[in-house]
C-alpha cells in the first residue's frame, strides 16, 4: 500500500484465467471478435459496443472469456475506461460465477486506475458478494482495502486487509497492505511482523524495503533501518542501470 504516485504497484488483476499468470505476457492484439481486422479495430470501444449489443448478437455467440481478454488488452495500453466497459459486459454475459467474480475484480482495478474509488469499491464488493472465500476473494479484499483507504475509510480498510490475510495466508500483497495500514495507525511492532511476512513470501523490492525502513525508524531501530534503506537504494540504482542498458541496446537495433 502506498501513495498515489505508486498506485500501479498496489493492484493485481488477472491474466484471463485466474490470478497466477504474468501480466507481462499479455498480447496487445485482442482476440478476434468475428470482424474483419483490416476494416475496424476490434479494441475500439464503439465497435465493441455494437458487437456486443444483445439485439445484434445472440447470447450464445458471445464468449465471455474473449470479452475478459479484451478488457485485459485495454488495461495493457492504459485505456481504463474502455476496460471497465469490457469487464462489466464479461460479468453480465458470464454464466460461470468464478468468471463473473474475476471480471468484477478487474473492473475494480480499472476504476482504481482512473481514481474512481467509489466505483472501484462497488465492483470489489460485488465480487465478494458472489463468493467471499474463493481463489479471487483475497485479491478482492486486498484491492478493496486500498480503495477504501483512498476513499478515506481507513478503519474499514484495515479490516479488509486483515480479512485478505485470513483467506490466504500466503498472499504477500495482503501482508504488505496490512503492514502499511497498521503503521499508519502507529502499531509499528505489528506492522513489522506483517512486512517481514510479505518479504518471506517473496515480495522483496525497493518499494517494500523502504516501507520496512520506515517501520524500523518508528520503532527506534535506526541502525537496521539504515541498512534496509541502503539495500533499497541499491536495488533502485541497479534497476535504473538496467533500464539505461536496455534503452541503449534497443537503440543499437533501430
Amino acid at each position: 500500500m502506498t501513495d498515489r504516485r505508486d498506485r500501479g504497484e498496489d493492484h493485481r488483476f488477472s491474466a484471463g484465467d485466474g490470478f497466477d499468470g504474468s501480466y507481462d505476457a499479455f498480447d496487445l492484439e485482442p482476440p478476434e471478435l468475428a470482424v474483419d481486422p483490416t476494416k475496424i479495430d476490434p479494441v475500439d470501444s464503439r465497435v465493441l459496443t455494437d458487437l456486443l449489443d444483445e439485439q445484434n448478437v445472440a447470447r450464445e455467440d458471445i464468449d465471455p472469456m474473449e470479452l475478459l481478454d479484451v478488457g485485459l488488452s485495454y488495461m495493457q495500453i492504459n485505456r481504463y475506461e474502455q476496460a471497465t466497459e469490457a469487464f462489466e459486459r464479461t460479468a453480465r454475459f458470464a454464466e460461470n460465477e468464478q468468471l463473473q467474480q474475476e471480471a468484477w475484480v478487474n473492473k475494480g482495478v480499472a476504476h482504481a486506475e482512473l481514481e474512481e474509488y467509489d466505483e472501484a469499491i462497488g465492483a470489489y464488493r460485488e465480487a465478494l458478494r458472489i463468493d467471499d472465500r474463493s481463489e479471487h476473494a483475497a485479491t478482492a479484499e486486498t484491492n478493496l482495502a486500498y480503495a477504501l483507504w483512498e476513499f478515506g475509510e481507513t478503519t474499514e480498510a484495515l479490516e479488509h486487509a486483515e480479512r485478505a490475510v485470513e483467506i490466504d495466508e500466503r498472499f504477500a500483497q495482503a501482508w504488505y497492505n496490512r503492514a502499511f495500514f497498521l503503521q499508519e495507525r502507529g502499531l509499528s511492532e505489528d506492522a513489522k511482523n506483517c512486512i517481514d511476512n510479505a518479504i518471506r513470501l517473496g515480495m522483496r523490492d525497493a518499494h517494500v524495503l523502504e516501507e520496512k525502513a520506515r517501520i524500523l525508524e518508528a520503532l527506534g531501530e535506526y541502525d537496521e533501518a539504515e541498512l534496509v534503506a541502503d539495500e533499497a537504494n541499491e536495488m533502485r540504482e541497479q534497476a535504473e542501470m538496467e533500464m539505461v542498458d536496455e534503452s541503449a541496446e534497443n537503440r543499437l537495433f533501430e
